[in-house]
């Protein structure tokens, strides 16, 4: 095998996923930002906050739960506050770290955003796909998940690698 170039099934497989990572997600993004205000990372964080105990999350825990560099999130954490849907606190446990923290207009706008993330994710990719290949799907991505994270730095790798899934 030639280890400078791709196999015509490798370079046809790395041409299709190119094609997927670099257009489904600001084809999520537009559909969720028309329909709710958010992007999709902003929506990801939001719901990793619903998820935390007492709606809180420490902004290190919260990149790791959103795949995020803290710079990323620290600059949505930013514009999210400013529209009101989330909150900085000073964390109880460590003074020195700050966590990030729902507000009651974030959980309502949430909420009612829930049902066009599902749709926009449903629409987009999974409805191409029947049963099998959505299992197919799930187990091709956590094997890539474990060569790319192979620490376990990023919650969802962690629960890929344990059985469970990420929303």
């Amino acid at each position: 095998m030639d280890a400078t170039a791709f196999t015509p099934g490798e370079a046809s497989t790395w041409t299709r996923l190119a094609a997927v990572l670099e257009l489904l997600p600001s084809a999520i993004d537009a559909r969720l930002t028309a329909a709710t205000g958010f992007t999709r990372f902003e929506f990801s964080v939001l719901d990793a906050l619903a998820a935390a105990d007492h709606e809180r999350l420490r902004l290190g825990a919260l990149a790791a739960a959103t795949n995020a560099t803290l710079p990323r999130l620290s600059r949505v954490i930013s514009k999210l506050e400013a529209e009101g849907a989330v909150a900085r606190a000073s964390c109880e446990e460590d003074g020195r770290a700050v966590n990030a923290v729902l507000t009651d207009e974030g959980r309502e706008r949430l909420a009612a955003g829930r049902a066009d993330h599902v749709a926009a994710i449903r629409d987009l990719l999974l409805t191409a796909l029947d049963d099998e290949e959505v299992a197919q799907l799930g187990a091709i991505s956590a094997k890539a998940l474990g060569a790319i994270d192979p620490d376990g730095r990023f919650a969802v790798t962690r629960a890929c690698d344990a059985g469970g899934s990420h929303p």
